[in-house]
Formats: structure tokens, sequence, C-alpha cells
């Protein structure tokens, strides 16, 4: 039988690994990213075009390669971070395992222009898929420049499975915080499709995620310093009381690297134990230090989970610091029973000397004596007068029975009654019948002909609103309340632009804005029947959906918005309802679409037929 084993050629076997290396354009500017880094730059600029699609652009300072090291930096397996298998466990840098250049270099046109400060000129490479093009001497500044242009252009089913330009902008987004958040003493701009959309100063780690989250950030955040032996944690965590509703300010960095790991998560979920809301999670940005020769970070190809020797000590170290901190800063409630708080001295009368109490008595007062004189002590009273005996038996002077004709007269005084206390319809003339009846301010009960039917108030409601706001999206006719004074909210770019995406839907249900610029949003008018104290829920709630949902091209944003806005906007579980409101609510379900499921596909109502209750009574 003939050999079938055969090796690769090099172009194959560079594709192969990049389906590893790189998922989506996120990986790309994740990679470049950390080379930038590794190369010691100061400024570093990310540019995109049509979410990473067209260009991704990567633009430092740093030292720049020869033109040797230019040429190696695209083969496999070449990397000037480690040169024995011992060097595995001792990293400090970014990228290892020389795979990344290779990799893109296999499935893009890349354009590579670098110059070291001590050359002349500059070296540019051309390369499409493997295949080096030209290679030629450029006058270019120090550092590199280097641009990723037609992603999976010789991978057409590759790029069909990306998703559309905002999800994809979303990842790019997230890798560019997680390599931003880790080195704030690094500047960082990032353009997309021209416009600026981050421009982060070299600051420290405190204005950094202000810089990144918006300014409403900085009076959450409470901060976290703890040194061990083994652990070093800094950074900061977010106060109870603005718990998200997702997962998206959760940022673990060790070593300067970006990390997901559930097991330290839960450390901090038992730190916040009793302090969050149902369905909150908490933010936090901690920074771990730790001997790099006890983890291992090469245990997955994107090489965000990382392996500790001894997790149980970093769990416990890690639970113990956040608990701390909220108690030092009075974020949570402390008991000590060693000390009572009512008996610590004042800091304006420390030092001072403590003087006996005086009590002064005035011997001369009589409260029989009809008018005291004042006290010849000095000291200052309210002179006492005794009412004589005449003026309070004449209040009952008249009033002696006399036979029944004080009675009589008492009897025949009749007192004006207010006009709010009377009913509105006389109770006689109308005979109201209740047809439906509230079960623990949950469900609403009413009769049919062949036995009972059970709604849930709140999926109830959800359908009404949902097709409502559906329709007023589509014809485009919402009715607005303006209110007094504009609303003004704050939000990140990341948030901002969500909020941009569905402005002019939001528009349509009857939200209307004045501004809408600079990470501030004002408000001057709301949809009808919604509390302008629950307008920053509403939105906060929308956008922590778009983000849960990640809807591709073939989402509707429309259908989204309504689901959001009538989750938000529904009575909710616990809620006592009227007659009318109970009778109003079914009458609206039953006259939309769609009445039997919730937007969510989950069961409005349930119907038990007569036959039902006879069975349970056999």
């Amino acid at each position: 039988m003939a050999d079938i084993i055969q090796l690769l050629p090099d172009h194959v076997a560079n594709q192969i690994a990049a389906g590893e290396v790189v998922q989506r354009p996120a990986s790309v500017v994740k990679e470049l990213l950390e080379n930038a880094i590794d190369a010691e730059s100061t400024n570093i600029k990310l540019i995109v075009k049509d979410a990473g699609k067209t260009l991704i652009q990567i633009i430092d300072d740093g030292k720049g390669m020869s033109v040797t090291d230019a040429r190696l930096s695209f083969e496999r397996h070449a990397t000037s971070k480690i040169r024995t298998a011992e060097d595995l466990f001792s990293l400090n840098t970014k990228g290892f395992r020389g795979e990344a250049l290779a990799s893109i270099a296999a499935i893009a046109h890349v354009e590579l222009k670098t110059k070291q400060e001590q050359d002349e000129l500059g070296t540019q490479i051309e390369i499409e898929g493997s295949e080096v093009k030209t290679q030629d001497v450029v006058v270019t500044p120090k550092g590199t420049s280097l641009a990723v242009k037609h992603l999976f252009f010789n991978i057409p089913a590759r790029r069909n499975f990306l998703k559309s330009n905002n999800v994809e902008l979303r990842h790019i987004v997230d890798e560019f915080h997680r390599v931003a958040l880790a080195h704030p003493d690094i500047a960082f701009v990032m353009f997309h499709n021209g416009s600026e959309s981050f421009n982060l100063p070299k600051s420290n780690y405190r204005q950094r995620i202000v810089n990144i989250f918006g300014g409403k950030t900085k009076e959450k955040l409470v901060p976290v310093e703890e040194e061990t032996e083994v652990l070093k944690i800094s950074g900061f965590v977010g106060k109870p009381e603005f718990a998200r509703k997702t997962r998206t300010e959760q940022f673990f960095f060790v070593n300067n690297r970006f990390i997901k790991s559930a097991y330290l998560n839960h450390a901090i979920n038992a730190a916040f134990e009793g302090l969050l809301k149902d369905g909150g999670h908490p933010s936090y940005f901690l920074n771990l230090t730790v001997d790099p020769k006890t983890i291992d970070i090469n245990i997955h190809p994107t090489k965000t989970e990382i392996k500790f020797d001894d997790e149980h000590t970093l769990y416990a170290i890690i639970r113990s610091s956040v608990k701390h901190s909220l108690g030092q800063f009075n974020i949570a409630p402390v008991l000590d029973f060693d000390r009572d708080k009512n008996l610590d001295t004042p800091y304006n009368y420390e030092g001072k000397r403590v003087s006996n109490p005086s009590v002064e008595v005035d011997r001369s007062f009589n409260p029989f004596q009809e008018e005291k004189s004042p006290s010849k002590s000095g000291s200052f009273s309210t002179p006492y007068k005794k009412e004589p005996a005449s003026q309070w038996e004449s209040l009952y002077v008249g009033l002696e029975s006399k036979g029944t004709k004080t009675t009589q007269e008492f009897s025949e005084i009749q007192l004006e009654s207010e006009p709010g206390n009377e009913p509105l319809f006389n109770e006689n003339s109308i005979e109201v019948k209740q047809t439906t009846y509230q079960l623990h301010n949950k469900y609403i009960i009413s009769t049919i002909k062949s036995g009972i039917l059970i709604i849930d108030q709140q999926r109830a409601h959800q359908r009404v609103l949902y097709e409502g706001l559906l329709k007023h999206t589509t014809v485009k006719e919402a009715v607005s309340q303006q209110l007094l004074f504009p609303l003004q909210l704050q939000f990140s770019s990341s948030e901002m632009e969500l909020l941009q995406q569905l402005k002019e839907d939001l528009e349509h249900t009857g939200f209307v804005f004045s501004k809408f610029e600079g990470g501030i949003i004002e408000i001057t008018g709301v949809p009808v029947n919604v509390p302008e104290s629950e307008v920053s829920i509403i939105l906060e709630q929308l956008i922590s959906d778009v983000e849960q949902e990640v809807p591709d091209s073939n989402f509707s944003s429309t259908d989204l918005l309504a689901k959001s806005l009538s989750k938000s906007l529904a009575i909710k579980t616990g809620q006592s309802l009227t007659n009318m409101e109970q009778e109003h609510l079914l009458n609206s379900l039953f006259a939309c679409k769609e009445p039997s499921v919730s937007p969510t596909n989950r069961t409005t109502f349930i119907t038990m037929n007569v036959d039902d209750f006879d069975k349970k009574f056999m």
C-alpha cells in the first residue's frame, strides 16, 4: 500500500492555525495590540473600518524591527519571547507562541512598516495569503505600523459566519477595553470609520476606568488594596447599589493579562453576599500580581484562561480583601460587639476638662399660690398662675340636666357632610357585578363557560405593551409627554454607541432627545405613562438587553426595543389591581394578535375546566 501521510504545505498549515488564533476581527485587534505593548510603546493608535472586515491598523511608537526581524516575524513559531521550554513558566510578556502574524498573513492582505530608532530608513513588507508580494525600503517614523485588510478574503465560508458590523464592533471594543485597562501608563486612541471612538491619555488606574466607562463611574468605585506573600491585589470594586444586570464591567488581570475565571468570580460574589439585588452582578476591576512560576497561561488558544497552582488560597484572599474594603468604606454593615459608637467622644470635646454638674433649686416655689413672683436665684423660669375656681366652674353653667330639653336640643343638631364623602353613583341605582378576582397579587382569575381562566398579570401586561409599542414604532405616531425640566443622563462611549443605533426607534416610541453627544443624553419628552424617575432604569435595562441578545444583521432592533420596554414598563408581581384594572387588562390581552404567549414566548394564561375540578373530588 502506498504511503498516505504527508507534510502539509506552509500556507495550509498557517490557515489551520488561523482557525484557532483568528476567530473574528477582534482576535486580530487583540494580537496586534499585545505585540505593540511588548514593543514598549507609549502611544498606540487603533484604526478600524467596517468593524474590522475592511481594515484593522495598529500604529505604535515602540522599538520597531530590523529588516531581518521584519521578515522573520511572519514565519511560524518565530518569537523573541522564549528560548527554552523553561521560559514558558516565567513569562512577563503578552505574545510568545509566534503564531499570530503568520496566521493573520495567511487569511488577509497585510502591510507592515517598521523602523528602529538608530536606523535612517525603515522596512515595508506586503503579504497576501502567506505569499510575500513586495519588500522595500521606506521612509517611516520610529515604531511599527501594521495594516490588515480584507480579512478572510481567501476563506469565504469563515467570512460568511461573521456577525453584523454592530456585533463585531462590540467585540473589538471589548478587546480594546481589556488591553487599555491593563496598561493605564500607555495612551490609546481608537478610530472607527474615520470618527474617534476613544481617546485615552496616560493616567492612573482610576482615571483610566472613568475615561472608558464615563464620568458617572467615579462615584461607584471602592478601592481594594492587599499584599501578601502569595498574591498582591490592587484595583476597585463597584458599590452594591450600582450593580448591573450584565457582567460587562467585570475584569480580572493577572500580571497585566486579562483572564476569565468563574472560580475567582465566585469569590467576589461571596464577598458581596447579602448586598446585591436579585439578578445583579457586581462591577470589579482587579489587578492580581502573582509569581509567574505559579501559573500556566498556555492552556487556552486565546490565553484568557490560566491555571493556578493554589486556587483555594487565592479565593480566600480575594474574598477577604473585597469584604474588608466594603466594610472599611462603610459600604457593608459591620457588627462589632466590643465597642458602642454612642460612647465615642466627639472631636470638639476631645481634651476638654470635665466639669461637675450643678443643680439649682427654687426653694420659694409654691404651686398653690395664685401668682408667683420671679425667683430670687437669678435662674430663668416661667411664673405659674393658678386659675380661680370661678373661671373653670363657669364653663359648666347651663349644662345641668333640667328635664329633656337640653338633650332634645342636642339631638336636633345636624352636621354638614363634606361633598367629597358622597359616592359618585347611588349604590342602589347601579348593581355592580364582580367578574374577576386577583390571587396573591399575581394572578387574575375569571370565569368562563367551561370553567375558569387564570392569567399571569405581568406576562399579560407585557404582551399588551409589546404589541402597542410595535404599532407605535411602525406607524410612527407615538404620544409623548413633555418634561417640565430636561433630564440629563450620562453613559459610557460603548453605551452611547448602542443608544445611537436605537435613537430613531426610541423617538418613535415617544422619547424626545434634545442632546445626544459627549457621553450625555438630554431628554425633554418621554412616552405616556413612563415616570420620569424610571427613565434611567429603563434605558439601562435596554442596554443590558441589547448586550445579552447580541442581535445579528437578521435581527430587528425594533422588536428588541419593544421587548425591553415592555419588560420594564409592565406591572410587576405583587402589585394590587382594582376590579376595573383587572377587567381592562383582561380585555386588552384578548384584543392582542397573540394573547397566549408573552413577548419572550412564555404562557400568559391557562384554563381549567369543570371536569378538572370534578376529578379532584373523586
